[in-house]
């Protein structure tokens, strides 16, 4: 298969192209864990697929102005809006995981836009499983002190054989928190008694 029958392809063969939004596609971006586990939900009916390593996002590309209304942890809709642009850094089609920015699934004509209704459903499962339950209320990061509508459990102190305070953050320094492997261990079991192997 070429890309010749898409109607669209990246621009640039060379590097990464800042493209807006808005114009060829909308896109959805999640955080990689997030989202290995919403494609693995997805299989076959997943679209074209933006990994950036750099950043620990995933992106989607779906149809313009179809979810703009979405409210999940950590997934943001990217789409133009009113009085702004927004840019999307393109790889060019031919990158693969050899970059820190490629195409984890290649464009094709038959995988360009995802389907919406599919990714919100793969999408909403993966945040509950990966996430785990929302805490309530605000929470302050445990990094930058300030607080946060979307925190991030990062851990649990112990003591023991007693759980003790939770540690939270924000989105932005949850991929820079060390992992706490019994908090981890609490998200596999999850998992697997939702019936994820």
């Amino acid at each position: 298969m070429t890309t010749n029958a898409l109607p669209w392809t990246p621009p640039n063969t060379e590097d990464v192209e800042a493209l807006p939004v808005g114009k060829w596609w909308d896109a959805v971006s999640a955080p990689t864990a997030v989202a290995d586990r919403a494609l693995e939900l997805l299989g076959q009916d997943s679209g074209a697929v933006i990994q950036d390593d750099t950043y620990g996002k995933t992106y989607w590309l779906i149809g313009i102005d179809t979810a703009r209304s979405w409210g999940m942890r950590q997934v943001r809709v990217l789409t133009e809006l009113a009085d702004e642009g927004t840019l999307l850094g393109v790889p060019p089609a031919s990158w693969r995981a050899e970059r820190m920015t490629y195409w984890r699934i290649p464009l094709a004509p038959d995988r360009y836009l995802t389907g919406p209704d599919h990714l919100a459903r793969a999408l909403r499962r993966a945040v509950d499983e990966v996430l785990g339950p929302v805490p309530s209320g605000r929470q302050l990061c445990y990094r930058c002190q300030l607080p946060t509508d979307e925190p991030v459990q990062v851990s649990i102190e112990h003591s023991g054989s007693v759980a003790g305070a939770t540690v939270y953050v924000c989105p932005t320094h949850a991929r820079d928190y060390p992992r706490d492997a019994v908090n981890q261990a609490a998200a596999m079991r999850r998992a697997l008694d939702r019936g994820r192997r």
